[in-house]
């Protein structure tokens, strides 16, 4: 058992410093819930049990096999989530003096039920049907810190699952591989996160399958700051600390980067989780409280002007029919992206064929010119060349039209709306691409060598020895003379010329076959890696308008159905609901004012 079974789980947020926060959203929430806004008050709620818990909520979160269960498990020093690409749930560790596991599954009727497993070999449990989330007790001295450490696969079935634990968390881990650095659909998704939890650390995974990850995460560091994001980079190998731990060497414990990363919480996370529990708290509350004044102001302005009532609901009703259009638009905009990029992978891909067809025709011309045996390796370095070239062209091709997809596109919409960052298509190595496709083959119809032209000569010298002596000897004369010798000499030239000349066809015949091959190949790896690149790009252009039509069309909404249901509801209390609505409005401001003076 871990040194840790004999302590007890630390309080790492005092009561004392987060009463006030919990009281602030308790009012808070009041106000909320009397507006009848639920999505509000579902936020709050996760505030407060942020608020409310001593201990720090850390949650690993990533795409798939970015690593996270190996983190994870490296992290509490017990396999508790599931690696090696099986299906997993989401998971909570939390610190007990023995180990123990439970899963919540899904019951007949909308229940829910606990069930106990074996907390030593807990892994096939994870993958049965109807686990909701796996929660474990581990006497880990790292979770004995006050920690309690959340897995959120990453796999889409639990992405609801994975928001609601990002919610609830005090801070984030997002790891990804060290192999690439980050995508732009991966900085789009932090900066997701980071409206949500601000404190988030980027964790480079399996730095010992990649020598290169300090290159890596310089590069991602560079993108970090570019997007705005100030999250420190950590690079760690879970399965180097795992060994390290086993074999009790220290040296390469220190090489697998966890001991840093954990350091780096307890300083920046649990001795300052006060004050970050804090600011985040108020965060959220700021960021409610605008959006509940936004909604009383405007509730406010119907009432107190009757005579505007209907001039402010027309003004709403065209903010519905501008969001009726939107969603049209939504329809046109969706179908001018997929025709658009329909037509743009046909084009890219037409255009990469059409210029290696033209390196095939030029390649095998200049075949056809000389013998391909005498050069055949300069000719393969000069080919391999401009096939780069061509594939580079192809991919800035690809790139502007792209830009001017993405125009198209946007052109639907309001021109307030921002552009979303798009994928870079351009090729800044394009040897990377190529890397998979085999070098030209080599000629196996070589030339012929001295013995072997001298014994081609021989065979056509014999037949004409043969033919001219027995047409002599006719004459008296012997089979082997000056006759029959001259024409044995003549024969055996020509045969030695039409077996050069027949080799040397079949060694252009055999070139040509190797340049098509290779500019198969060639089509087969590029072709996947611009298809790839071109998916890339629709998808972070329909994520990012799908977004904005459905932020624009709840809004437009939402404030009609407030404007509708005022006159409604309070036509003869018009006065005291005046009253109420300015009193809520001076609470509110009361709220988010005693709210930012926590954080001095």
């Amino acid at each position: 058992m871990s040194a840790a079974a004999g302590l007890q789980t630390a309080t790492v947020k005092h009561p004392d410093v987060m009463a006030p926060v919990v009281a602030l959203v308790d009012e808070l929430r009041e106000l909320v819930r009397s507006g009848g806004r639920n999505d509000l008050d579902a936020r709050l709620g996760m505030v407060r049990a942020r608020l409310s818990d001593p201990r720090v909520r850390i949650v690993v979160v990533g795409e798939p096999q970015a690593g996270m269960s190996t983190l994870v498990n490296s992290m509490v020093g017990s396999p508790v989530s599931a690696t090696e690409g099986k299906p997993s749930v989401p998971v909570i560790v939390e610190y007990g003096q023995a180990p123990k596991a439970t899963l919540v599954k899904s019951a007949p009727g909308g229940r829910v039920e606990r069930v106990p497993v074996d907390p030593l070999n807990p892994l096939p449990a994870l993958t049965a049907l109807g686990v909701l989330r796996a929660e474990f007790a581990e006497p880990s001295a790292l979770l004995a810190d006050g920690l309690v450490v959340m897995d959120a696969p990453g796999s889409t079935a639990h992405e609801a699952a994975a928001w609601s634990m990002i919610a609830a968390a005090d801070v984030v881990l997002y790891a990804a591989d060290s192999a690439a650095e980050l995508t732009e659909a991966q900085l789009d998704y932090l900066r997701r996160v980071e409206q949500v939890c601000p404190a988030v650390v980027c964790v480079l995974t399996k730095i010992d399958r990649n020598p290169h990850w300090s290159l890596t995460q310089r590069r991602n560091r560079t993108l970090l700051d570019g997007a705005g994001l100030n999250f420190a980079v950590a690079p760690v190998s879970g399965l180097l600390h795992r060994e390290a731990t086993e074999r009790g060497d220290q040296q390469r414990d220190a090489e697998s980067g966890v001991p840093q990363l954990i350091d780096h919480l307890s300083e920046y996370v649990v001795a300052q989780a006060d004050s970050v529990a804090v600011a985040a708290a108020v965060r959220d509350i700021a960021l409610i409280t605008d959006q509940l004044t936004v909604t009383l102001r405007a509730e406010s302005d119907t009432l107190r002007d009757p005579r505007r009532r209907a001039e402010i609901t027309q003004r709403l009703a065209a903010a519905r029919t501008t969001a009726d259009q939107l969603r049209q638009r939504t329809a046109t905009w969706q179908v001018t992206l997929v025709d658009g990029s329909s037509e743009l992978s046909a084009d890219i891909e037409h255009d990469l064929r059409h210029r290696l067809r033209t390196l095939v025709r030029e390649a095998e011309a200049e075949i056809t010119r000389t013998d391909p045996a005498r050069k055949w390796a300069d000719f393969a370095s000069e080919l391999d060349a401009r096939i780069c070239e061509a594939v580079e062209e192809n991919f800035v091709m690809a790139h502007y039209r792209a830009v001017e997809l993405t125009e198209q596109v946007a052109s639907k919409f309001p021109p307030d709306n921002r552009t979303p960052p798009l994928p870079e298509l351009r090729l800044t190595n394009p040897g990377e691409v190529l890397e998979p496709v085999q070098p030209l083959e080599p000629l196996e119809s070589a030339k012929a060598g001295v013995g072997q032209q001298l014994l081609t000569a021989l065979r056509g010298s014999y037949g004409g020895i043969l033919m001219v002596g027995l047409a002599t000897s006719l004459l008296g004369m012997s089979l082997v003379n000056w006759y029959s010798a001259g024409a044995g000499v003549l024969l055996g030239v020509n045969a030695l010329w039409d077996d050069r000349k027949n080799r040397k066809q079949r060694r252009q015949a055999e070139a040509k076959v190797a340049v098509a091959r290779l500019a198969d190949d060639v089509i087969f790896q590029v072709g996947k890696e611009s298809r790839n690149r071109l998916r890339s790009l629709q998808r972070v252009l329909r994520d990012h308008y799908t977004e904005i039509a459905a932020e624009v069309g709840r809004t437009a909404d939402e404030a009609l159905r407030a404007a509708e249901e005022t006159g409604l509801r309070y036509g003869d209390h018009r006065e005291l609901r005046i009253t109420e609505i300015d009193a809520g409005l001076r609470t509110v401001a009361g709220l988010r004012a005693r709210a930012e003076r926590l954080t001095y």
